[in-house]
């Protein structure tokens, strides 16, 4: 089936739902909330409030099937090209499971536990070190799941270490970084696949000057050359593979910051849920795959519904950054115009990923979702138990998160118009018994696996980011015109903008 074939077949469908209220779906089914949730270990997921039915649900199912949707996902596990345009596979889930039938799978897997064994190794000496703080120096992929996952499980772990994480090539992030540290009790881990990376080799040469050498220098990249050449001893670097993407890949070396800040034993955790996620993909029927379940939702959402954004609410003070690394997976990976082959797609692709946390949105931003001239799907992310003694805030908490989702689907009747509530918002509700680095493991893989699935089904290559390498290399090309004003530069905006910044010099006086 053509995708634009299956888009004829949804227009019905959503034709047909943008006459019922999410009320009425709700009322017209009482069973809705039992055949609409799954619970895959930690993980419950209730999809009762999307907008969709029983014949919509069969109909998405359908083309699940004619676009070979098990067959895509073995083909992942074993190795596959399925990162069309780099012709690459994509091997994330061999850095945690060992569920791949093809000798590559098999030999990838193998590698990557001898990395993790002398990511452990490393991670002795530093603790038998003076050592107290750790600097991440990377960007994108080599910060946003790490720093997730140090921040999310802060505490919970064994982890001696402060993590400290420098992407930004502002100067002002290293400055206020490097305000409180000690040079002598601080060693920096340099994260980069290419070791090419503009942003973090210029922070490397900051903070290997501010420690004095590369002494106390680490190095993760598939370039093990290149941070060589950097001045890191060999003892002290650790592989990453061109069958790795950098936004998937957290789970190899890329992770040791994040094994720094929770313990060695919470990081093996971390893969261990990741992997209980990769299993339920890889061996459930689509009808109960959770995964599927939530890309066909996506898809929905975005082609059948028309939805040009999707919220991403954690209730959860320390998923803060989920957000944040949501919008790199999903629109790194999702945000092409073009189908594998090349040709230009024919529908809308990735939605605009935005978000934060509850309850301090619902003092931001929830207004406008609520009364709004723009309907958003929103997807809440909430934790059962808590890991604080204050009782009462966490049921506040849940109160709120459960009635956010039933409000924005209900609303509200008023006679006054300013205080009448639309409602017929759809969302889905993601609850964890705990959050634990087993639960943070299998969400962040729901996430990764839902992405691909969103890609098989729209033709196209989550694994590249060719958009990513314009703008730098027009950087590149503009970097001494913001330092010589004689240079020439062909735009006339941008002539006009630096003719401006030169009439204030970096570090002159204000």
């Amino acid at each position: 089936m053509k995708t634009s074939d299956w888009q004829n077949r949804l227009s019905p469908h959503a034709a047909r739902m943008a006459d019922a209220h999410l009320r009425e779906l709700i009322a017209a089914d009482p069973a809705r909330a039992q055949t609409m949730a799954i619970r895959v270990g930690a993980i419950h997921a209730s999809f009762g409030r999307q907008k969709y039915d029983h014949d919509a649900w069969q109909t998405l199912l359908a083309l699940a099937e004619a676009r070979a949707l098990p067959a895509r996902i073995a083909a992942l596990f074993d190795g596959a090209i399925v990162n069309i345009s780099e012709q690459r596979p994509a091997l994330h889930t061999a850095l945690r499971s060992d569920l791949g039938e093809s000798d590559l799978a098999r030999r990838s897997h193998r590698e990557a536990r001898a990395a993790r064994l002398r990511m452990a190794e490393l991670l002795a000496e530093l603790e038998a070190s003076p050592i107290t703080d750790i600097i991440n120096v990377g960007i994108g992929g080599s910060d946003l799941g790490p720093r997730l996952v140090a921040d999310a499980l802060a505490g919970q772990g064994p982890g001696r270490f402060r993590v400290h994480f420098l992407a930004n090539v502002d100067g002002h992030a290293a400055q206020r970084i490097l305000a409180g540290l000690d040079p002598a009790r601080t060693a920096a881990i340099l994260v980069s696949k290419s070791f090419g990376t503009q942003e973090t080799l210029l922070n490397g040469r900051l903070i290997r000057d501010w420690l004095g050498g590369p002494e106390r220098l680490y190095a993760v990249s598939a370039n093990l050359d290149r941070a060589a050449g950097f001045g890191i001893p060999a003892d002290r670097l650790l592989p990453m593979w061109d069958w790795v993407g950098g936004r998937y890949s957290l789970w190899s070396a890329v992770g040791f910051s994040a094994a720094l800040a929770i313990g060695m034993t919470g990081f093996d955790r971390l893969l261990a849920g990741a992997a209980s996620l990769d299993a339920h993909v890889r061996h459930s029927p689509l009808e109960g795959n959770l995964a599927v379940r939530h890309a066909l939702t996506a898809i929905w959402n975005r082609n059948g519904l028309g939805f040009d954004g999707q919220l991403i609410l954690p209730y959860d003070e320390r998923l803060a950054l989920l957000p944040a690394y949501l919008q790199q997976l999903v629109m790194e990976s999702l945000g092409k115009s073009v189908q594998e082959d090349g040709s230009a797609v024919g529908w809308a692709t990735t939605p605009a990923l935005w978000g934060g946390t509850g309850t301090s949105s619902q003092h931001s931003f929830f207004q406008a979702l609520h009364q709004g001239t723009d309907r958003l799907p929103a997807e809440f992310i909430a934790v059962a138990r808590a890991d604080h003694p204050h009782r009462d805030n966490h049921r506040v908490l849940l109160a709120h998160a459960l009635a956010q989702a039933q409000s924005l689907a209900l609303g509200e009747d008023n006679p006054d118009p300013h205080r009448r509530y639309p409602g017929d918002r759809p969302s889905t509700l993601i609850l964890l018994d705990a959050l634990t680095p087993e639960s943070l493991g299998a969400l962040i893989a729901l996430y990764e696996h839902s992405v691909y699935l969103q890609g098989v089904l729209w033709g196209i290559d989550p694994f590249d980011q060719w958009g990513v390498e314009l703008g730098k290399r027009i950087a590149d090309s503009l970097l001494p015109a913001v330092s010589d004003p004689q240079r020439h530069v062909s735009d006339p905006v941008t002539a006009a903008v630096l003719a401006e910044l030169h009439r204030h010099p970096p570090h002159s006086p204000p």
